[in-house]
């Protein structure tokens, strides 16, 4: 199951995984396209919800195991920006940060895990940012979600560890996306294929070991 699958990182990850065998199921809010997604990918499975909703993130798992017989990958990639200074941030516009980038993927994890014990383990992959480690103005809430995306992933990868789950962090750089309103095109930024590569690559390292983190950065971004 990928998040946010709709558009941008998370359908090129859906992309990637099709290509590869993988029957996905696409969980983001717009019914309209991802019914035209699943026309387009084939092996899928239109998943409408909004992350920020137990209930949705339940059923869809529910209806992804009933489709494919069981859940192995959760992507948590659905995410939100705004960025303005902290005073100026509304209460409403950090709830929906926070609950979407952090909670969103609480959510998800707490609906995937029985679903993965069921099949003897499986593998969680969290998309975070750079931004989870480095702070910069206007980000309060954006870094707030993703330092704390990265905490919980971190404590989640301890708790699922014995039940065969893996759990994994991709922490993008300056990505090549309309995300919060960022304009396209730049060829020094790294590309949402770029990334759907890193998480095919999560997936198909040995058991044995769990890549906990995989940070990515652009390798030659304008000088400052």
């Amino acid at each position: 199951m990928v998040t946010g699958a709709s558009s941008g990182i998370g359908l090129e990850i859906a992309r990637q995984l099709v290509a590869g065998g993988v029957g996905v199921g696409l969980f983001a809010r717009s019914q309209a396209k991802l019914a035209r997604l699943v026309g387009e990918l084939g092996s899928s499975l239109a998943l409408p919800g909004d992350i920020t909703r137990y209930e949705d993130v339940e059923r869809a798992v529910h209806q992804l195991e009933a489709h494919f017989g069981g859940l192995d990958y959760l992507i948590n990639n659905a995410g939100v920006g705004i960025f303005k200074p902290v005073h100026e941030l509304s209460p409403d516009e950090w709830q929906q940060v926070l609950q979407t980038n952090l909670t969103g993927p609480f959510f998800a994890t707490r609906a995937a895990v029985p679903a993965m014990q069921k099949r003897g383990g499986g593998h969680i992959i969290n998309i975070g940012s750079l931004a989870g480690k480095n702070a910069f103005a206007n980000g309060a809430a954006y870094n707030a979600s993703k330092f704390g995306l990265l905490g919980f992933s971190e404590a989640s990868l301890l708790d699922l560890r014995y039940y065969g789950i893996r759990v994994s962090s991709i922490l993008p750089g300056s990505v090549d996306t309309p995300f919060a309103g960022n304009s396209t095109g730049a060829a020094w930024k790294i590309q949402p294929q770029d990334i759907a590569q890193a998480v095919l690559y999560l997936l198909q390292s040995d058991p044995r070991i769990i890549p906990s983190q995989l940070d990515l950065r652009p390798s030659q971004p304008p000088r400052k």
